[in-house]
């Protein structure tokens, strides 16, 4: 766990986005600059960036533009609650009188959170049971000289 008076964290519980998608961008955004990170985050929800699958790629298409990879995919759902935290891990930053501009993510994990129970109806008054899947992201980010 990093911590210190150079350290700011968020976190969020059970948001209802995938995990696997979130676990990519957690795995691509990690040493990145809050700077960069929210830019690219950006191009991924416009669709002009895709977000490198390394572990969950099984059926995953090439996608143009990737270095070193080439599947990928465009998780805008995810990338949005990734920019929502990034915003206030900054804000957290800010506030403990931390230098915004030069933040870097230290630490980032996604793990699957409470899978809600429910049941979707299907024909001749039969239902099959679902799960919304949920995910808890944490940010840890540090100043840099």
């Amino acid at each position: 766990m990093i911590e210190g008076e150079n350290a700011a964290r968020a976190k969020a519980n059970e948001i209802p986005v995938s995990p696997k998608h979130s676990i990519e961008i957690a795995r691509f955004i990690r040493n990145m600059t809050t700077a960069e990170a929210k830019a690219y985050l950006a191009d991924v929800v416009e669709l002009k960036k895709a977000i490198p699958f390394k572990r969950f790629n099984r059926n995953v298409a090439h996608k143009r533009g990737l270095e070193g990879w080439a599947a990928g995919r465009y998780p805008v759902k995810a990338a949005k609650a990734y920019i929502r935290l990034l915003d206030s891990v900054e804000k957290n930053a800010e506030y403990i009188g931390l230098d915004t501009e030069n933040l870097r993510i230290d630490h980032v994990s996604a793990n699957r959170g409470r899978g809600l129970r429910a049941f979707f109806p299907r024909a001749m008054g039969r239902a099959t049971p679902k799960r919304r899947e949920t995910v808890n992201i944490e940010i840890i980010v540090t100043e840099v000289a």
